[in-house]
């Protein structure tokens, strides 16, 4: 895979004339060279369902009368840019008012995405019906004919429906299309047989083409759609509601697979998401979001969308130009790189899917989780069941999670080798595992309130909005190290029963546990880290803290006083020998803020100055640099710690530390 890609989108309506009228081979080559391209996603068939070359499998746009597509990658071909080619699979509006009857349906017989013909937008296809054979025959036809790097196959995924091929595959073998469990089921076969045979397709042409299944979020839990893929595209548009927690969460998922995928972090130029023209978002912003991808070991991608008459805009070139250029200057300091770890968080997502909770898409507790790490400067993976979590220091059970036999007794296995463990909210329920709690139930009073115990200057209690429950300790008291008690309210807030403008005040007579340790497992009475990603408090942020810092604080691989709003990452680069292997820090910073109706920007990229970095190391390094500069810097070295200060970076700084 490229490391500077782009996803050129050219969803263009027959309503349109002129399609192609201005593109000139040379002007595109210059705008990619302008970009720093050196791969670019081009258009076979589009949401329309509109072919963009000359085609017996669809038809080519009404208003095109050349071959854009091919000469598209001839240029691209001609300056040394791959060209993966685009098609849509889920959407075909053409085919949608021809085939209704093709389309996916709700159980009250409305349409997916647009759920009827009389307002403006896409309809849905089942891949149970007819249509699929014609999917096939377009993705056959683009693989025969064009010298493609790539396919990139969008919309797709598993899906729920109720059309009536949907309902007539389970009546014939004597199911109820009535039981949603039938229906999942059903949806989970259907996709499977889809992509089966999109391989088949491919690789009977071309052997080992890279394929890409776009569903807009890489499922964690769900290693058999992974790998559907021969590589994984994280589509996370931080403007386009991914946000800038979305990314981070997906990569440290994604590089956790084995065997590997590669992976690219996918986002996008505009202001605000796909399909906006004359958007332009902030060239800071571009250079911090990929930055943060290279960082989290992907490739980069960034998405635009050509104006039908196919001139490449000038100035979103230059506005990629900008981070690609920075992009192309790192990259063989990225390279094979692989993320070093002290933490790993097992996915609530995926923890559901693992109990056969199928449909869940992401979560509450995982975002909650990935943002206090981030902001705490602590190394994590983000892992699932079938994850090897025996080479981290600490494992993080997050708000909800259950355990079948196989998870359980990894964990206890984990345990008994002396791994630490937080647990929080009903995790402690799960009687699978030895947490030193038993579990009572919800404490019945919302919200409640914490006091820190291992502050003697701090006894002032902090509310907690989120679920609180309430536990015993299942061996003698004095084993426990108690971190923090909870405080219930007076009553709960209700039409004959309240106080003050917002909920009722705490009742300084009532504690009871909040956070104890026992042995090397500290166990939480809230739910608190979806309750950090509803409401974001500081006094939350402080408790976790205080519970990290208490198991792995002393023996934490890196340390700095970069600020809550930067981003601190450790990877570890192989070289020829094992001798030579060197360790990369990506130092980054950005303090995103929301605009209009809630878009995350970035526009101002502060000086950060005196960044102070300690990483626990195995043996003394030869030396430090700051790169791509190519600046050796000074740094200590004692008790297996390696100090050093970057005096002052701006976005992204890489220190490479050289065995």
């Amino acid at each position: 895979m490229r490391y500077r890609q782009v996803h050129l989108d050219f969803h263009t309506s027959e309503k349109i004339p002129g399609i192609g009228v201005r593109f000139d081979a040379a002007q595109f080559q210059k705008a990619l060279q302008t970009g720093h391209v050196d791969s670019i996603t081009l258009f076979s068939k589009c949401h329309h369902g509109w072919a963009y070359h000359p085609s017996k499998a669809n038809e080519i746009h009404p208003h095109l009368n050349f071959d854009l597509l091919g000469e598209q990658i001839k240029a691209a071909h001609e300056i040394g840019v791959k060209t993966p080619v685009y098609l849509s699979v889920g959407l075909d509006e053409k085919l949608a008012r021809r085939h209704p009857e093709w389309l996916r349906r709700n159980k009250d017989e409305r349409f997916f995405w647009t759920g009827d013909f009389m307002s403006a937008g896409y309809h849905e296809f089942c891949l149970n019906t007819p249509y699929l054979d014609i999917v096939l025959s377009q993705v056959a036809e683009v693989v025969d004919n064009y010298d493609c790097d790539g396919i990139f196959l969008d919309i797709v995924g598993v899906r729920s429906c109720w059309c009536q091929f949907c309902v007539k595959s389970l009546t014939d073998i004597n199911k109820d299309p009535r039981d949603i469990d039938a229906i999942n089921q059903l949806g989970e076969e259907v996709y499977k047989n889809y992509y089966e045979k999109i391989k088949e397709v491919v690789n009977s042409r071309k052997p080992g083409l890279p394929i890409f299944q776009n569903s807009g979020h890489i499922t964690k839990g769900r290693r058999d759609l992974a790998y559907a893929n021969t590589h994984l595209e994280l589509e996370s548009l931080p403007t386009g509601g991914w946000g800038y927690d979305h990314f981070p969460a997906s990569a440290r998922y994604a590089e956790t697979l084995s065997p590997k995928l590669e992976y690219l972090g996918m986002t996008g130029k505009f202001h605000t998401s796909w399909g906006e023209f004359g958007g332009y978002k902030h060239p800071n912003a571009l250079r911090y979001e990929t930055a943060l991808s290279i960082a989290n070991g992907a490739k980069c991608s960034v998405g635009d969308q050509l104006h039908p008459d196919a001139y490449m805009d000038e100035r979103t070139y230059k506005l990629i130009g900008e981070a690609y250029r920075e992009v192309e200057a790192k990259e063989k300091w990225c390279a094979g790189s692989e993320n070093i770890a002290d933490i790993a968080v097992f996915s609530v997502e995926a923890n559901r899917l693992d109990l056969s909770q199928s449909h869940i898409s992401g979560s509450v507790s995982d975002s909650g989780v990935s943002r206090l790490l981030l902001e705490g400067k602590y190394l994590y993976d983000i892992v699932d069941g079938e994850a090897d979590i025996s080479k981290y220091k600490l494992l993080i059970l997050p708000d909800c999670i259950s355990t079948n036999d196989k998870s359980a007794g990894k964990i206890n296995d984990f345990i008994k080798s002396g791994g630490y463990v937080l647990a929080s909210g009903e995790t402690g329920l799960d009687k699978n595992l030895d947490l030193g709690v038993e579990v009572i139930g919800d404490c019945g009073y919302s919200p409640t309130y914490y006091i820190d115990n291992t502050d003697d200057d701090n006894k002032s209690p902090a509310v907690i909005y989120g679920r609180a429950w309430e536990y015993k300790l299942t061996e003698n008291d004095g084993e426990y190290k108690k971190i923090a008690c909870r405080v219930n309210s007076y009553f709960n807030r209700d039409m004959l029963n309240f106080s003050s403008h917002q909920h009722t005040p705490y009742n300084s007579d009532s504690r009871d546990y909040g956070v104890v340790r026992h042995g090397n497992i500290i166990y939480c009475g809230w739910e608190i880290f979806s309750e950090y990603a509803n409401y974001g408090s500081i006094t939350t942020k402080e408790l976790v803290f205080a519970m990290l810092e208490d198991l792995i604080g002393g023996i934490k691989t890196v340390k700095t006083n970069l600020g809550a709003q930067g981003i601190i990452t450790l990877r570890k680069q192989k070289q020829e020998s094992e001798n030579d292997n060197r360790y990369i820090v990506h130092s980054l910073y950005a303090s995103p803020v929301k605009r209009g109706k809630g878009i995350e920007i970035i526009e101002d990229l502060p000086y950060i100055y005196d960044t102070k970095i300690e990483v626990r190391t195995e043996k003394a390094p030869k030396k430090v640099t700051l790169e791509p500069q190519g600046e050796e810097i000074a740094f200590e070295y004692k008790d297996g710690i390696l100090s050093y200060n970057i005096e002052k970076f701006e976005c992204h700084q890489m220190s490479v530390i050289y065995f």
